[in-house]
C-alpha cells in the first residue's frame, strides 16, 4: 500500500497506483489549461480598468472570476506538488510509506553513529544499526515500468488495464544487500518488550474457592472490632487540652512555667503540658521544647489578659 487518498476515497496500492497517477496528471493538466484562460481574462480586465464600468464585466462576474481564480490556483499548486512527489517516488520505486521508512532509517543511522553504532531497545538490549540500501531501486526506467505496469505508451491511457494481484506478490531487487536482510530495517523503538514468563502468585489474593464471601465479611468485622478496641484503649491515655483561662492561673495561684513543675505533677496533669502518647513518650522525647509558650485558640479579649497580668504582678509585689 502507498497511502490513503481522500480525493478518491480509496487506498493507493500496487493495483490502483497507475490510475491514481493518471488522475493526478489529467487533473493538473486540465486545471493548468483552465488557469491559462482565467489569467487571460483577468489580464484583459486589468488592462481595461480605467474604462467606464458599463464596458466591462458586471460585479457578479468579477466576484465569480475572482473566486474561480483563487480556488483554481490554490488547488493547482497543491496537486502539482503531489504530482511531482509521485513522479519522484515512481522514479525511485518508493511508496509514500517506504519514503518515511527510508527517512526513519537514515535518522537511526545518524543517531547510532554518534553512539558507537549501537542503540538501546526498550528492554535494554543493544542493537547494532548499520546503513542499509533500499532493495527495490532497480533503475529509473525499470522502476517506472514496474510501478505503471505496462509499456510506456499505455502509462497515460485512461482506459489502461489494472495490474493483476499476482504481479504484486514478488518484486525484483537490486541485490546490493544480503537477501536475508529484511526491509524495513529494525527500529529499536518498535521492538516489543520481551514478556516475563516467570510464574508467580498474585499478591493479596486467595487461591482456590475455599474462602467464601461471608468469610471475607466476618474477617473484616473481626479486624474492625480489634481496631475499635485498640482505639478505645488508647483514647483513655490521651490527656485533653485545657482552656487557656484555666491554664493561665489566678492571683492566688499564679501561672508557673513548665520547668518549675515536678515530674510527678506532670504525669497526672491535664493539658498539653502533661500529654503522653500510648507508649508513654512526651513531646520532649521527640525534641519539642515543652517550655515554649503554646498557641492559644481561645478568643480572650486583650484587655482581660492585661488586667490579669496586672493582678498577677500586683499580688507578687
Amino acid at each position: 500500500m502507498d497511502h490513503h487518498c481522500p480525493w478518491t476515497a480509496n487506498c493507493v496500492s500496487h493495483r490502483t497506483f497507475p490510475h491514481f497517477f493518471r488522475f493526478l496528471y489529467y487533473a493538473v493538466t486540465a486545471m493548468s489549461y483552465l488557469e491559462y484562460f482565467l489569467y487571460i481574462r483577468a489580464a484583459v480586465i486589468w488592462n481595461r480598468r480605467n474604462l467606464p464600468s458599463y464596458l466591462g464585466p458586471s460585479p457578479t462576474q468579477l466576484i465569480f472570476l475572482f473566486i474561480f481564480l483563487v480556488v483554481n490556483s490554490v488547488t493547482l499548486f497543491a496537486l502539482a506538488i503531489l504530482l511531482a512527489r509521485n513522479i519522484w517516488c515512481l522514479g525511485g520505486n518508493v511508496t509514500t510509506i517506504e519514503g518515511w521508512e527510508i527517512e526513519r532509517h537514515e535518522t537511526l543511522v545518524r543517531r547510532a553513529r554518534a553512539l558507537g553504532g549501537y542503540l538501546d531497545g526498550p528492554d535494554g538490549t543493544r542493537i547494532r544499526i548499520a546503513k542499509q540500501e533500499f532493495p527495490y531501486d532497480i533503475g529509473i526506467l525499470q522502476n517506472m515500468r514496474q510501478g505503471m505496469d505496462g509499456t510506456p505508451l499505455l502509462w497515460l491511457w485512461p482506459f489502461a488495464a489494472t495490474p493483476s494481484n499476482e504481479s504484486g506478490l514478488e518484486f525484483e531487487t537490486n541485490s546490493f544487500e544480503d537477501a536475508l536482510l529484511s526491509w524495513p530495517p529494525p527500529d529499536p523503538d518498535r521492538i516489543p518488550v520481551s514478556k516475563n514468563y516467570t510464574s508467580y502468585i498474585p499478591a493479596f489474593t486467595h487461591v482456590g474457592d475455599s474462602v467464601s464471601t461471608q468469610d471475607h465479611v466476618d474477617a473484616f468485622r473481626r479486624r474492625q472490632h480489634e481496631d475499635l478496641k485498640r482505639f478505645d484503649q488508647g483514647a483513655s491515655n490521651v490527656i485533653r487540652r485545657q482552656p487557656f483561662r484555666k491554664r493561665y492561673g489566678t492571683p492566688e495561684k499564679p501561672y508557673e512555667p513548665l520547668n518549675h513543675l515536678s515530674a510527678g505533677a506532670d504525669d497526672s496533669g491535664s493539658g498539653e503540658e502533661g500529654w503522653r502518647d500510648n507508649d508513654g513518650d512526651r513531646l520532649d522525647d521527640f525534641g519539642v521544647d515543652e517550655d515554649a509558650e503554646f498557641y492559644d485558640e481561645d478568643d480572650i479579649p486583650l484587655a482581660e489578659l492585661i488586667r490579669k497580668r496586672r493582678e498577677t504582678v500586683g499580688s507578687g509585689d
